[in-house]
């Protein structure tokens, strides 16, 4: 285990008895509803979506808050909406007295270099998903300038060549003596001078879900001898910045709270100091997380700085605190994150975002309808499947009416953005199913293998599975003697697949997530789930998240206990199987099973398999040494490791028990899994 992080059989049920089952375990499981009236009507295409919600939303925080004659911060949702490409575009409505939401839906250079357009009041300038870029320049919002939202922009490169610059004030989003507003979901990089300048007794300022990177001076707010400043800082995610992270001088309120402050070891820029309370400030500092930072939070003696719940790892030098706090529910409502999900919700949520500054047109997804009963348009999964095109560039969602549909579905790498969804009120009322082994023979001559096996079968990218089962009820007592007892239920092997409250269910070998190659990105999300099985039941090479989901055991057909839940097959340098905030159960003997043991699938010593079980709570069924090996290869020599997880199964650290640090944990959350991919249901 040493190595870990220095490199980088059953028998069969009448179906009708396991549905049953399947319906009862998990009613627990919210189930998707109507599918829209289109989709009830069979109509090819869905029905036109409402006006998008980013449009209507406003501001959190101090933003929120009523006063001086603003009640809140929601921009210019009041006015038009206009779509701007080119600088003096922007500039015109930027600058009007009217109220305008402004999509910016490419790149604007702006000129001379460093130019700070002065925004009006009554503005919403948001980025068209990620192609709202600013560059070489940004935004003044001058004395009295009120009601402005600054959200989803990538705002970046006025840098002129010194690091400290202190000849070119050229700001992102600089501010002198305006009030109410919004900066979110933004991108700020590499300026000349600060990427936020809160000045001139600036007030009710919410800077919510940006990314601050690669800059010297971060975030300033205050410079005046008055304390009038209200601000609330929150989700952000401010890495490789020297200073001002932020600096807040003469601040009346400051609440900073599940922020992500980082600074990565072995580059060019080095934190001279991260937090810092100056003068008469008041600053609030809670659930924020601050990684390998110098100096990570500093205080004037004449400033107040409380801390609650904050976590520091790798830091050093100054960590202050002192003073007396205030409550910012006073002013508005807040809900805090745990501490310990900061970095990982921080690194999947902040930054521009592509559901926001677009608007879904109304053939966005093709609706296809499946139904035993002739009411569809289809009466087979795989028929529907069929007639979705060879390289479809949008989504079709297969809407599958209550009912047992047994036969295979194979949905092939040429047919991408699928989702298969049950329309019942359980996951149990729509069932895919067939009995198929690898040891089974076929028509043709030869077996079906392991991966023929599978009863749906998506080489595909982009795809979904939402409400319903997947099973393979393969008799194993009836063929007790044949070889090849593997049956899957599911097999994938593209990229960011997503399962969302699915039951998938065999014996040996039931869900298989596989990679088109070693080398190349299979990420799979699976959410509020079960799968069932025994016999090493999750395995393959995929990156794959397992969250709030039940894994429930089972005895081998012969009624025996002893197997394995997870078999990965991870490539070195690739992340494998991760099981969070999820359930371990089913009716076995106590202390009969395995959490997993490594599959070096053909021998192959280069692999480097990984299972990181965490926050879960595992029954009496779980060995206490959780980790087997398998085919020759220790599983000390690969990548396995639980943490902080409860229950009868669950034990202390041990040579043969390892537990991530937190400092470890916090590099094996759900984001670092999906690498930049936040999945979402369509």
């Amino acid at each position: 285990m040493g190595t870990m992080y220095n490199r980088a059989r059953r028998r069969r049920r009448a179906l009708g008895l396991t549905v049953g089952v399947l319906v009862a375990a998990a009613s627990s499981l919210a189930v998707a509803g109507a599918v829209g009236e289109a989709g009830r009507r069979g109509d090819a295409r869905m029905a036109a979506a409402a006006a998008p919600a980013w449009a209507a939303e406003a501001a959190d925080g101090f933003a929120s808050v009523n006063a001086r004659g603003q009640n809140g911060t929601f921009g210019g949702r009041n006015g038009a909406t206009v779509t701007v490409r080119t600088l003096a575009d922007l500039e015109k409505y930027a600058t009007a007295a009217a109220p305008y939401v402004i999509v910016v839906a490419g790149t604007i250079n702006m000129a001379p270099k460093g130019k700070e357009i002065k925004v009006a009041s009554d503005k919403t300038i948001v980025g068209a998903g990620t192609a709202g870029h600013i560059v070489g320049g940004g935004f003044f919002l001058g004395q009295g300038v009120h009601n402005v939202i600054i959200r989803n922009l990538t705002i970046r490169d006025s840098y002129a060549g010194t690091w400290n610059d202190k000849e070119n004030d050229w700001d992102a989003v600089q501010m002198d003596g305006a009030h109410h507003v919004w900066i979110d979901h933004n991108d700020l990089r590499h300026m000349a001078d600060g990427l936020i300048d809160s000045r001139k007794d600036t007030t009710y300022v919410t800077v919510s879900w940006n990314r601050l990177s690669t800059n010297n001076k971060t975030f300033g707010i205050g410079w005046t001898e008055n304390v009038v400043t209200d601000i609330t800082i929150h989700h952000n995610w401010i890495r490789e910045t020297e200073q001002r992270n932020p600096s807040t001088d003469n601040a009346a309120h400051a609440h900073l709270y599940n922020n992500y402050l980082q600074d990565e070891p072995g580059t060019a820029i080095t934190s001279s100091y991260g937090v810092y309370s100056r003068g008469r400030t008041r600053m609030l500092l809670e659930n924020s997380h601050f990684e390998g930072l110098r100096n990570p939070v500093i205080r004037d003696a004449t400033a107040s700085l409380v801390q609650r719940g904050n976590v520091f790892t790798g830091t050093t030098g100054r960590n202050e605190s002192g003073g007396t706090a205030f409550d910012p529910k006073t002013y508005y409502a807040y809900k805090l994150d745990p501490t310990a999900g900061v970095r990982a919700i921080v690194k999947a949520g902040a930054g521009p975002r592509a559901s926001i500054g677009t608007t879904p047109k109304a053939s966005a997804a093709t609706m296809l309808t499946v139904a035993k009963d002739g009411s569809g348009q289809y009466s087979t999964v795989q028929a529907a499947v069929d007639a979705v095109p060879a390289g479809n560039t949008s989504r079709v969602v297969i809407a599958v009416k209550p009912g047992i549909y047994r036969g295979t579905v194979r949905i092939p790498a040429n047919k991408p953005h699928v989702t298969i969804q049950g329309t019942g009120k359980r996951v149990g009322d729509v069932v895919i199913v067939e009995r198929l082994s690898a040891g089974t023979a076929k028509p043709g001559g030869g077996t079906y293998g392991t991966a023929g096996s599978a009863t749906v079968s998506a080489e595909a990218d982009d795809f979904q599975v939402r409400s319903l089962t997947i099973s393979n009820d393969f008799d194993e007592a009836a063929h007790k003697n044949q070889p090849g007892h593997q049956a899957v239920a599911l097999r994938t092997a593209g990229d960011k697949v997503m399962l969302q409250r699915v039951v998938i269910t065999g014996d040996q070998d039931t869900l298989e997530l596989e990679s088109p190659a070693k080398n190349k990105a299979a990420r799979v999300y699976i959410d509020q789930s079960y799968i069932i099985g025994n016999v090493d039941f999750v395995f393959g090479r995929a990156t794959a998240v397992f969250n709030r989901s039940v894994f429930t055991l089972k005895k081998r057909w012969d009624g025996t206990s002893g197997d394995y839940i997870t078999a990965p097959s991870t490539a070195a340098g690739v992340r494998g199987f991760l099981i969070t905030n999820s359930v371990v159960n089913g009716d076995v003997a106590a202390r009969s099973f395995a959490l997993g043991r490594p599959w070096h699938a053909g021998g192959d010593a280069s692999l480097d398999p990984q299972t990181v079980v965490r926050n879960t709570a595992l029954s009496d069924a779980i060995k206490p040494t959780p980790w087997s090996d398998m085919g020759g290869f220790s599983w000390k020599d690969d990548r396995f490791a639980e943490y902080r997880n409860t229950g009868p199964g669950a034990g202390a650290a041990s040579g043969n028990r390892p537990q991530l640090t937190d400092a470890q944990a916090s590099d094996h959350e759900i984001a670092d899994w999906l690498d930049g991919w936040t999945p979402s249901p369509s």
